[in-house]
């Protein structure tokens, strides 16, 4: 969690404050909803709505968890890009893959990369 921290720009988020207020409203919440939700008083999450202070880091998981976003977005950070790789039943599949035994998923591999060489020759 460090690690987060170290790297955020906590001007940017001073800068925005109603930054927690919109992602509130998006997730259609009212201030004490999500401060039920989060185990805070209302009057911490208007004082952080109001003021643009960041909340305790102790807290900052559960709002995110709640409202649905990244801890970067209720930082005011940018939405983090999800890192490429396949999706849905590709991604299972390589996951299912990745559990067999290392012989095993060199088998498999030769399969995948001549099925790509010749789809690559197909087209």
């Amino acid at each position: 969690m460090q690690e987060l921290f170290s790297s955020v720009d906590y001007s940017a988020f001073m800068a925005t404050k109603s930054n927690l207020r919109r992602l509130r409203e998006a997730a259609g919440l009212s201030v004490r909803e999500l401060a039920k939700q989060i185990g805070e008083s209302h009057t911490n999450v208007s004082y952080w709505e109001r003021s643009g202070q960041i909340p305790r880091s102790d807290v900052l998981a559960d709002i995110a968890r709640v409202l649905g976003v990244s801890v970067e977005e209720v930082l005011g950070e940018p939405k983090p890009r999800r890192a490429g790789g396949p999706g849905g039943k590709v991604r299972q599949a390589f996951e299912a893959v990745s559990k067999l035994p290392r012989r095993q998923q060199q088998h498999v591999l030769k399969v995948v990369n001549a099925l790509v060489a010749q789809a690559a020759t197909e087209n």
